[in-house]
């Protein structure tokens, strides 16, 4: 692979930005490494964990975005490490809590990301994005004390969002409400990507299917 940085242009650079808006970049594909797609490397290349974080597209860079898995990633493709979610999150200015005040998976006061699946993890910064100024809080991840199933959170396809009024009007606001869950009739929203937002009171149960 060919190494770009700030300030190249070209086929390479093109290439760089249609991987790098897979995970949410929102660049231009113009071919022009300025300074918006230098500051994108620089987040992805954190929320991999990669080392330098430097802005430099090389070969570590290229495989990361390339096979959707970093150095150090654990658990395989596709999924992150809780220290690569929560570099992600900060990145996004998304906040996380836990009635414990922990990141353990195996312990439900915790709140985990570990083994959080990629795409459930830029699907939170996209939700993110799109409220703005909104606080966006998470409360809960991976760790243990969920329900069951393919979609669960300990799969890796839910994260619990804190309830707050603009989230709340956002979701409501945008989607359209298909029903209420069965079993606890939480009112249920889903979004054209198939993404599902229940409604659980004090907070939102988010099941991100892409």
């Amino acid at each position: 692979m060919v190494t770009v940085r700030n300030g190249n242009s070209g086929a390479a650079v093109k290439a760089l930005q249609v991987q790098l808006n897979k995970y949410n970049a929102g660049l231009a594909v113009d071919g022009a490494f300025g300074s918006g797609t230098e500051s994108k490397v620089k987040a992805f290349q954190q929320s991999k964990g990669l080392n330098p974080v430097d802005g430099i597209v090389g070969p570590a860079t290229w495989e990361a975005l390339l096979s959707g898995s970093g150095s150090g990633s654990g658990g395989g493709s596709g999924t992150l490490t809780h220290a690569q979610a929560a570099a992600k999150f900060s990145a996004a200015g998304i906040g996380w809590t836990s009635s414990g005040g922990c990141s353990d998976r195996n312990s439900r006061t915790c709140t985990s990301f570990d083994g959080l699946r990629t795409s459930s993890a830029n699907g939170a910064v996209s939700l993110k994005q799109a409220v703005g100024g909104c606080t966006v809080t998470i409360t809960g991840g991976t760790e243990t004390g969920h329900s069951a199933g393919t979609y669960s959170h300990a799969n890796g396809y839910k994260l619990d969002f804190q309830h707050v009024a603009c989230l709340t009007n956002y979701i409501t606001g945008t989607f359209p409400r298909t029903g209420e869950r069965a079993g606890d009739g939480a009112p249920l929203y889903t979004a054209p990507s198939g993404n599902i937002y229940a409604d659980e009171g004090n907070h939102w149960d988010v099941t991100f299917m892409n």
